[in-house]
């Protein structure tokens, strides 16, 4: 497969998984702002920090508030990961090799493409608005990958789309859990308490694992046991460890795999030598930054040993 195909074929699909994810971070944080007790408060620079963001963001914008951070998250395409820009990339990367995708894939992209031109700045009005039209973006980008599981051969072309879609899931995963770090408990011991059990209910919410988590751990929701879930259970498709799986899985295929695959594997086993159990802000911060961190390694690797040939033949042309 020529390298330029393959890289478009990765970067198509995490330019869908980051519009998904980041609706899904909104969501998330919507949610949060809702359930938030008294006393308790939100702090916007630590929402930017969680999303890798705030150095960009304070390029553009002056304070960090709630409306601008939203604009910045949905709309403004200065932001190359907001869900807006991410659409419009993912399309376009889609528009130079549709003729190795089933013919549907272009409408499903196309039409994400122009719902999300024509509801986004009505996303920004209110939060139950914003909430219904991330909601939209959440199913239509689903309808994109279950048509590409099952009307795709699963080839080279299949496993570069899958690396893609799972190496940005597994990170934004652990972003969408670091929401609660930016999060002011209440001084009441009590009404912190329940905050700290509607706050973990809401990241499970976000994920839309909820249930799974009720079928496979049980009903008592708690910080360690929701982290080990959404970071270490191997069987639910949004966890890290399950996304993990995947990457060895779709590298295992490819030619020259080893660089990547060591580091994915040494990320596995980072992940399983990591301490849970306490999960205050400042250490589970430390914890999913350097998961954050192994995936960067990870992506650059990928993208040396398969994407270079590429890079190199546009530097000289």
């Amino acid at each position: 497969m020529l390298s330029r195909v393959a890289k478009n074929l990765y970067w198509m699909s995490r330019y869908l998984e980051r519009a998904e994810n980041t609706a899904r971070f909104i969501n998330s944080t919507t949610q949060v702002l809702l359930d938030l007790p008294r006393g308790a408060s939100f702090g916007w620079d630590v929402l930017l920090k969680v999303a890798g963001l705030d150095a960009l963001y304070h390029k553009h914008y002056l304070a960090a508030n709630e409306a601008d951070i939203m604009r910045f998250l949905i709309l403004d395409e200065r932001n190359p990961g907001s869900i807006v820009a991410s659409i419009h990339s993912a399309r376009e990367n889609t528009r130079t090799f549709r003729e190795v995708l089933p013919m549907e894939i272009w409408e499903r992209i196309n039409g994400l493409y122009l719902y999300t031109r024509d509801n986004a700045a009505r996303a920004t009005r209110s939060r139950s608005q914003c909430y219904e039209v991330l909601s939209g973006v959440i199913e239509r980008r689903q309808s994109v990958i279950g048509l590409l599981m099952g009307s795709m051969s699963h080839d080279l072309a299949y496993q570069f789309l899958k690396l893609g879609r799972n190496l940005e899931r597994a990170d934004m995963t652990t972003r969408i859990v670091d929401v609660n770090s930016a999060v002011h408990l209440p001084d009441d011991a009590a009404a912190a308490e329940t905050a700290r059990e509607r706050l973990w209910m809401s990241t499970l919410n976000a994920l839309s694992a909820y249930q799974m988590y009720r079928q496979h751990v049980g009903v008592r929701i708690d910080g360690p046991s929701v982290l080990n879930f959404l970071l270490r259970d191997p069987h639910f498709p949004r966890t890290v460890a399950h996304c993990l799986g995947e990457i060895e899985s779709c590298l295992s295929v490819l030619v020259n795999y080893q660089v990547p695959l060591q580091i994915a594997s040494r990320t596995w086993r980072r992940l399983e030598a990591m301490t849970l159990d306490d999960v205050s802000p400042a250490p589970l911060h430390d914890h999913l930054d350097q998961i954050q961190a192994d995936l960067g390694e990870l992506h650059d690797a990928i993208s040396r040993q398969y994407f270079l040939l590429h890079e190199q033949s546009q530097e000289q042309a």
